[in-house]
């Protein structure tokens, strides 16, 4: 099973990227719990739930020079006793025009909802 778990949480981890990327709301939606948490890794600013953080990425999407945010898992560990799980990685805020504005690494913990694994939480530090 947590393999497989596993092999998920890096292919929706994968699709997030993907869809931060080509700024494709619809995609990120269904991979935000409904109560998604972000905490911003500068800031500390907090995202609370799937509606505010799709505000946000629209806000960011819409901006001229915006970011592109990739999220690179280094470890998924796989909890045997509930539909849980932790990532941890590194990730890097990128402008279109090839500018690397941030980086860091984060914490996300994933929930399997129905049939699919969602991101419930994510934390991030800015290294540089």
């Amino acid at each position: 099973m947590h393999i497989g778990a596993e092999l998920e949480i890096r292919l929706q981890r994968a699709a997030f990227n993907r869809a931060l990327a080509a700024g494709n709301l619809a995609a990120v939606g269904p991979i935000l719990s409904p109560t998604a948490i972000l905490v911003a890794g500068t800031d500390s600013a907090l995202l609370s739930g799937r509606s505010a953080q799709l505000s946000a990425w629209k806000r960011e999407f819409a901006a001229p020079d915006r970011s592109i945010y990739v999220r690179t898992p280094q470890t998924i560990t796989v909890s045997p006793v509930e539909p849980i799980a932790f990532e941890h990685g590194d990730w890097t805020g990128t402008s279109l025009s090839g500018v690397r504005q941030a980086s860091g690494i984060y914490t996300a913990k994933w929930r399997r909802i129905a049939s699919s694994w969602c991101i419930e939480a994510e934390l991030y530090l800015t290294l540089s």
